[in-house]
């Protein structure tokens, strides 16, 4: 886009995974867009998309011809400051100790949850996040492959497990120990308003209170620090609850939670609103070509996975007694 969107005329669509815990959207890619989203009072619609758990597209927002989707440019957040429609960041880019803050909130603490949410819990907010709109099979399969692609990333081997273990919960326990004191008795972060790490950190704090359970050590962890908690009830207030019960953010709309998204396929049993046809643009049409094929994609990787499991001794046990059950 060279000239930007008109943010007064054009209606932005953030599309989203589903809405789970009390939470508008639980999917930890999305929520912090659509926190971002509500700090910058920029107006927006929002859609959900369960049918596809494993697309690295979603979230996605759309204006228009105007697309920026999760897996392109950094970021849906990062493509909305590149491209000038909102930069909550542009006095923060200089100061020191707001980067490395960033980088802190978008390691240490990302990838604790993404530990507890795959490894480190039985698997049911995952199952409940990205899953549960899927047949059984499917689901427990790309649950375990996922489990496989988490151990890699974050370098979790069977000799190392436990070692591993500590280390992310220490970095975990230290980053809100230093964002606790960062944050003190402000309503945010930096200078007192909010910028992308509030966002991101918040949707991090919201997804370990409601998401985790009573059980999680993140969860646990983060209780200790009482301002921290104080800090994402009352942004949770007044940016979700406030906003689905009152005017008091004019710009949140919201579609029912069994909306799915305009790019979703076109077999739902609830036919859409006539809407005046456009052009479809280069993305929309190489997202919905890549929508045809992800059953048959999926069915490839689930036959790849299961064939590479049974002769590795270092992939994931599926063993039925202590795995990962779905209760449908």
């Amino acid at each position: 886009m060279d000239e930007g969107v008109d943010n007064e005329r054009q209606e932005y669509t953030l599309v989203v995974r589903k809405p789970y815990f009390g939470l508008p959207t639980t999917c930890p890619s999305s929520l912090p867009v659509y926190i971002y989203l509500k700090f910058a009072q920029l107006p927006f619609r929002l859609d959900f998309n369960s049918t596809y758990p494993d697309s690295d597209q979603i979230p996605y927002i759309e204006c228009g011809d105007y697309v920026a989707y999760n897996n392109e440019n950094g970021g849906v957040i990062e493509s909305l400051k590149k491209d000038g429609i909102v930069d909550l960041d542009s006095e923060f880019y200089s100061v020191p100790e707001w980067l490395s803050t960033k980088a802190m909130v978008n390691s240490w603490i990302e990838d604790a949850l993404l530990y507890e949410l795959w490894v480190g819990s039985d698997g049911t907010p995952a199952k409940n996040i990205y899953y549960s709109d899927l047949p059984w099979a499917m689901g427990k399969v790309l649950f375990l492959k996922q489990v496989h692609s988490v151990k890699q990333r974050l370098g979790i081997t069977k000799d190392n497990a436990e070692q591993k273990e500590q280390e992310i919960y220490k970095r975990a326990n230290i980053a809100y120990s230093a964002l606790s004191t960062k944050l003190g008795e402000q309503n945010f972060l930096f200078e007192n308003r909010p910028s992308s790490v509030d966002a991101v950190f918040l949707a991090h704090a919201l997804l370990t209170l409601q998401a985790l359970s009573e059980t999680s050590v993140m969860r646990s962890k983060l209780l200790e620090h009482a301002n921290l908690v104080k800090y994402a009830e009352k942004l949770k207030i007044e940016l979700i609850e406030a906003g689905s019960s009152s005017s008091s953010v004019p710009y949140f709309q919201s579609d029912p939670p069994s909306s799915t998204s305009r790019r979703g396929p076109p077999n739902w049993s609830s036919k859409p609103r006539s809407k005046p046809k456009r052009q479809k643009t280069k993305e929309e049409k190489t997202f919905r070509r890549r929508a045809k094929y992800f059953l048959a994609t999926q069915v490839v990787a689930i036959l790849l996975f299961l064939s590479f499991v049974t002769r590795s001794d270092d992939e994931v046990e599926l063993d039925e007694d202590e795995g990962y059950g779905f209760d449908d």
